[in-house]
């Protein structure tokens, strides 16, 4: 999912697809780190790994909780993709359960190839979930699709929801921004002034 494809998108197809943009964005980040920065610098970095963790953790926990089930009732056929997302899930908690661990390693020949296999695995299953799962959103329409996102929000835990906007919107522009602000319900509505790209 690129910056460029989410314009092609109907307007309540944003949320899902800024998440993976962020995400994307970020899966290559702990790599970097691990190739670039000296043992002191990495301890900033540990910090907001973690961080970002707790999101990932929250969205894709939060996806087999109330997406996937309304899916399975209401789109004929999406049980098996259900399914494959969630085997996808729990790799993807594996991938991340290595790379705490290799951050409290903290040696770069632990860390580099944790990092690598997270990236990877990440990049992946948002694709497969585009392929798999943006279909069925369609095919559920847009205000049950809103109605879906405003229930996953409703889960987000405190310190998620605090940092949620500005991060998805990181390199946004701003019709992207005005988009997100005109379905994204409260506490986690935005505002086009998070949009830096283009100001």
């Amino acid at each position: 999912m690129s910056s460029e494809r989410l314009q092609t998108l109907p307007d309540h197809f944003h949320g899902f697809a800024r998440m993976h943009i962020a995400m994307r964005r970020d899966a290559r980040r702990p790599a970097g780190a691990a190739r670039s920065v000296t043992a002191e610098q990495m301890v900033p970095v540990s910090t907001w790994w973690h961080w970002l963790r707790e999101v990932i953790d929250w969205h894709h926990h939060s996806e087999d909780e109330v997406p996937w089930p309304e899916l399975h009732r209401e789109i004929p056929g999406f049980a098996e993709a259900a399914r494959t997302l969630g085997d996808e899930h729990g790799r993807l908690d594996d991938a991340m359960d290595r790379l705490d661990e290799a951050f409290a390693h903290g040696a770069p020949a632990v860390l580099i190839p944790a990092a690598d296999a997270f990236g990877t695995i990440l990049c992946h299953h948002l694709a497969d979930q585009e392929q798999l799962a943006f279909p069925a959103f369609a095919e559920l329409g847009p205000q049950a699709c809103l109605s879906v996102e405003r229930r996953l929000l409703r889960t987000a835990p405190p310190k998620v929801l605090t940092h949620l906007p500005p991060w998805m919107l990181d390199e946004a522009d701003l019709t992207t921004a005005g988009r997100l602000e005109a379905t994204m319900p409260p506490p986690v509505g935005v505002s086009p002034r998070y949009g830096s790209k283009g100001q």
